[in-house]
């Protein structure tokens, strides 16, 4: 079993919404992401996560549209909320209404297939421009939550010889870079990855590629030119 991520995907059937207005790298959007994804040889036991920011929809009913057309895809999806999916109603009734071999993740922790996931959605961070006290209280709420998560999965995990995953939306680390109470999660809990995606039109290369030891992997569809990362895990 391998271990897939892109983040961003964006779709819109229910609601349509051109996405090339946010740079050329949305060029043949949403047609790209499915192409990507058959690209890459995906098997029906791979795992693909997609942290967050999945369809336009304002409803369930509507974003259903687009996670059937997900769920015709290759592999066994795991989905965690962005910020855009306004969509996302409560926990068991989202569960409930997925197709079979597409899980949600809601800070919690989930085992498929030999790995631990868990994750939160995550948000803007102290220093990061325009931060307010709203941000603030989101912040610290997801912090907590994050916390939430990672205590799952440790607790699911037990003395197993398992990968651990975190699935962000937001990026873990302030916009200046500095520490936040994301990465600190991050120190004392050790997990083997974090993906993560929502910016935009940024340099990959400019990004973080580590915290502490712990690899943190930028998998934003566009950035991706739409083809789902494979994560390096021997």
């Amino acid at each position: 079993m391998r271990i897939f991520a892109i983040a961003d995907p964006h779709l819109s059937r229910a609601a349509p919404k051109p996405m090339d207005i946010f740079g050329g790298n949305w060029t043949g959007h949403p047609e790209a992401f499915f192409d990507g994804w058959r690209s890459v040889g995906i098997t029906e036991h791979d795992l693909v996560l997609i942290p967050g920011d999945i369809s336009w929809a304002m409803s369930l009913e509507g974003a259903l549209i687009d996670l059937l057309e997900i769920a015709a895809l290759s592999g066994i999806k795991v989905i965690s909320r962005g910020n855009h999916d306004y969509w996302w109603s409560a926990i068991g009734k989202l569960r409930q209404a997925l197709p079979p071999q597409m899980y949600a993740l809601q800070n919690d922790a989930l085992e498929l297939n030999g790995a631990i996931l868990c994750g939160s959605r995550g948000w803007s961070c102290p220093d990061s421009e325009d931060f307010s006290l709203e941000d603030d209280k989101i912040y610290k709420r997801e912090v907590e939550r994050l916390r939430m998560s990672l205590q799952a999965a440790k607790k699911l995990k037990g003395t197993r010889d398992l990968k651990t995953i975190v699935m962000l939306h937001y990026p873990p680390t302030a916009s200046s870079g500095r520490p936040t109470g994301f990465t600190t999660l991050l120190e004392v809990f050790r997990p083997d990855a974090l993906v993560y995606g929502h910016l935009h039109g940024v340099n990959p290369e400019r990004l973080r590629k580590h915290w502490e030891g712990v690899p943190l992997h930028f998998v934003a569809a566009d950035a991706l030119r739409f083809k789902p990362m494979l994560l390096p895990f021997e």
